[in-house]
């Protein structure tokens, strides 16, 4: 391991191997570098770093597609007025209070969906991320994420929506999620499996 976890803090502080590290990944990236302050900054290298096992090459390769995707979707363009429609259904917020570890909540409520487009909701999701992360109190790097089944059917599964939030999630957000709790499980899902 190349961090240390700040005393009292969520975030980790680079040691000597993962200060080197952080500089390895910089190197690889080049001058893209410096267009993207928030996303190379050292605690973002960090938690690319860790999601590959701390394998400069690989969290390089990783964060370079996550600066190309940023470049394409600009989630940092996207206001309000885009997702609002969205986001009135309450299928997905940011709850107006943090955990007891200071960390942002995210609120799901996927039995809320409602026909719409791929484009839109996951434009909808990328919102909702980049709110949390610009709300979260400076000694935090992660998020948890309430996930409430209530009114959830196999017939709100989207598979194309549901593979894409994944990739979305892993790809381009790692290590950011904290914790999950999922809740009000369908009674029906629960006793149909063997």
């Amino acid at each position: 391991m190349s961090v240390d976890k700040a005393s009292g803090s969520g975030k980790t502080v680079p040691n000597e191997k993962g200060k080197a590290k952080i500089e390895e990944v910089r190197k690889l990236i080049g001058s893209a570098a410096s267009n993207f302050q928030r996303e190379c900054s050292d605690e973002s290298i960090i938690m690319y770093l860790r999601a590959k096992n701390w394998n400069a090459k690989r969290a390089a390769k990783m964060l370079k597609e996550t600066l190309k995707w940023r470049m394409e979707f600009k989630p940092d363009k996207i206001r309000w007025d885009d997702v609002a429609q969205e986001a009135a259904t309450g299928k997905l917020y940011r709850a107006n209070y943090v955990d007891k570890h200071g960390r942002t909540v995210i609120i799901m409520r996927p039995g809320q969906q409602h026909p719409s487009s791929v484009k839109d909701q996951i434009k909808c999701l990328v919102y909702c991320l980049e709110n949390a992360i610009e709300n979260l109190q400076n000694d935090q790097e992660q998020m948890v994420w309430l996930i409430d089944f209530e009114n959830w059917n196999m017939a709100c599964i989207s598979v194309k929506i549901t593979r894409e939030t994944a990739r979305i999630l892993q790809d381009h957000y790692p290590e950011r999620l904290g914790v999950a709790i999922l809740y009000n499980p369908p009674v029906d899902v629960i006793f149909q499996q063997k």
